[in-house]
């Protein structure tokens, strides 16, 4: 490893490698080897014989879903429901454990969840008839980092996401932009229009950020530009949205990402060649310096789902920022 590869320890208050490095969890050992220490840890397809992921998989339903317990009818129908814990389980395999669409449980599961693509490209049904911007981009993140990345169906998504910005270059909910709640609008037959006039939400354009900022071609584009700019000005700031809105959302940290949150943020901030001479940045960074545990490591506030391993995963995370940032 190179003295440049190492520079962004030096701005940390304590080595977070020990714990990391420590760890007797199989995968965060070939992701600190690969992407913190850049030695050679092997095939990926190591990890896919894990107990984790074995046990995962062996609960994929045959039409490759996976069952989500405890559903509320008048939210949802059983079916959105398996596809809103089809993409919760999808983005625990790929993203902790590197599988993707060699492997015919992600290719099953992939289709499974096209299959809910409208011919506006948009994924339907987690908000029923609704346009969902946030899980439609969600999903696609995922599956591009499945390996659908050059699918004419996540180029048509995209194209749908960019159709559906605000005047200001983010993203809100449709419903939210006409001050309605989600459960006047579960009857609905079409979807509302969002009006772009209005305000942005950090919270959903830093979710559909992801999708861009995972997209080799996307994450160049001017849409993904403009609406870096909006999130990186929106940090530690209020929503203007109800839904999680308060500043202390930026805090809650969680990984694999779900909500917007400042790790997930400055994630693909710095997928969009974004650097630390910009003092958004800087801020962003600042915080997870001065928020580091003695121990090393950070403290996730979604524990979801149960990992004992949830505040190294975090860890990992913000390792991977610190060496993005401070090695360019």
């Amino acid at each position: 490893m190179s003295s440049d590869s190492n520079i962004w320890k030096k701005y940390l208050k304590f080595s977070p490698l020990s714990p990391l490095i420590l760890s007797e969890n199989k995968a965060i050992n070939y992701f600190v080897r690969r992407d913190i220490l850049e030695d050679d840890p092997g095939n990926i397809e190591s990890l896919w014989e894990m107990p984790q992921v074995i046990s995962l998989l062996n609960r994929q339903q045959n039409d490759g879903s996976w069952n989500y317990s405890g559903n509320k009818e008048k939210i949802r129908s059983k079916m959105n429901y398996n596809q809103l814990e089809t993409y919760r389980v999808l983005r625990i395999l790929v993203d902790k454990y590197g599988l993707n669409n060699k492997n015919n449980a992600i290719s099953k599961a992939a289709e499974f969840l096209f299959s809910f693509q409208s011919e506006e490209g948009d994924f339907r049904g987690i908000y029923e008839n609704q346009y969902t911007p946030n899980y439609s981009a969600a999903i696609m993140e995922i599956l591009i980092k499945s390996g659908y990345g050059k699918d004419y169906r996540i180029d048509q998504g995209i194209k749908w996401l960019i159709s559906m910005r605000q005047s200001d270059g983010g993203w809100a909910i449709p419903f939210r932009t006409v001050s309605m709640d989600i459960k006047d609008t579960l009857s609905d037959e079409k979807p509302l229009l969002n009006n772009p006039e209005k305000k942005s939400s950090h919270l959903i354009t830093g979710i559909v950020l992801r999708a861009f900022a995972a997209h080799d071609h996307y994450r160049k584009s001017i849409e993904a530009r403009n609406a870096a700019g909006f999130l990186k000005s929106q940090f530690f700031k209020k929503d203007y949205y109800p839904d999680h809105c308060t500043p202390d959302y930026w805090e809650k940290l969680c990984y694999p990402f779900w909500w917007t949150d400042i790790v997930s943020s400055l994630d693909s901030l710095s997928k969009l060649r974004f650097t630390i001479e910009d003092p958004d940045i800087r801020k962003g960074l600042k915080y997870l310096i001065q928020n580091q545990r003695p121990d090393g490591t950070w403290k996730v506030y979604y524990g979801l789902p149960k990992d004992p391993d949830n505040n190294l995963w975090i860890t990992l995370a913000i390792c991977r920022l610190f060496k993005k940032y401070f090695t360019k």
